[in-house]
């Protein structure tokens, strides 16, 4: 386990540019309403906060070859991925507050570029109902947040696959896991599979547990130098406890399953960065989607019940 606990930096990204119900531009200052800083202090963390970052509004136009609000959307990205990109440069932890699913484009490119430059493996866990593996020849909406999987692993416009500032994909397929499915396109299927990235359906959560996956998606970072990314979907959960999201999905995990699944990823001590996305405070009841993040990521920052043996 990492002996090293650097401090958080919560970087607030108010767009729902990629999304196509607005409202999640609010995420970021919902969740700190919700007392996110002061709950990861309680902790023992030192969080600094930057506040949010600036960038084009939304336009809220059709679709044009596939792709709704491209340019701006890209505007955004290439924020998210300095901000990102200077945290981890400055030794912290970048925490993203969305916004949207299309940031993680930004994010996690960065992270990648990082990982690169200093030659140690990445392993990103994505948790969400939906596959966002759509390119703009299939894409049903055209929506950006849609698409962060497939751009990341090199397949859509260049505008988006460019983020990493090379010529080769941000992340190979074999870097990526995803758990918590329950609403994949049927093209999306199809692309799944030809990447060969690790999905774990809600159908596999309820045939193994939470345990089982979690162990599996974890397996070989204890005592690894692998850097941790986790993309935090709100829509992962199920929405009877977590309504405040624009596409939400029935069937998805409990909130004791979520709690596991945090500090089972505490446990690896490998957690780099984070994207948390998608909460939307418009559909929300009392800002409680909110405050049941901060709840579970309280646990991803080490929370416990009893002391741990490890810890």
């Amino acid at each position: 386990m990492n002996t090293h606990t650097p401090s958080l930096r919560l970087i607030g990204v108010p767009t729902d540019i990629g999304a196509s119900r607005l409202g999640s531009a609010m995420g970021p200052d919902a969740l700190r309403v919700a007392g996110l800083a002061p709950a990861l202090r309680h902790l023992g963390r030192q969080v600094g906060d930057v506040g949010n970052l600036a960038g084009p509004p939304n336009p809220q136009t059709p679709p044009e070859h596939g792709l709704r609000h491209l340019a701006p959307a890209r505007t955004w990205m290439e924020g998210v991925h300095r901000a990102v990109g200077q945290a981890l440069a400055d030794g912290e932890l970048p925490l993203m507050l969305g916004g949207d699913h299309s940031l993680a484009m930004g994010s996690i490119s960065a992270v990648a570029s990082h990982c690169r430059d200093r030659g140690q493996a990445l392993r990103v866990v994505w948790l969400d109902a939906h596959a966002d593996c759509n390119t703009p020849d299939i894409s049903p909406s055209g929506n950006l947040h849609g698409m962060p999987v497939a751009s990341l692993c090199g397949l859509g416009p260049s505008p988006l696959t460019a983020l990493s500032g090379g010529h080769h994909p941000a992340l190979p397929a074999s870097a990526l896991c995803q758990i918590g499915l329950r609403s994949v396109d049927e093209q999306e299927k199809r692309l799944l599979h030809g990447l060969g990235i690790e999905v774990y359906d809600m159908r596999a959560i309820d045939e193994l547990g939470m345990r089982e996956v979690m162990r599996r998606a974890l397996d070989g970072l204890h005592g690894s130098d692998t850097h941790l990314h986790l993309s935090f979907d709100v829509d992962f959960l199920d929405p009877d406890i977590a309504p405040g999201t624009g596409t939400p999905v029935r069937g998805g995990p409990s909130y004791r399953e979520a709690q596991l699944c945090m500090e089972m990823l505490a446990d690896t001590g490998r957690l780099g960065s984070l994207d948390l996305v998608e909460l939307n405070p418009a559909l929300d009841l009392r800002n409680q989607t909110a405050e049941l993040v901060v709840d579970l990521l309280e646990s991803l920052f080490g929370k416990s019940t009893l002391v741990r043996a490890d810890r």
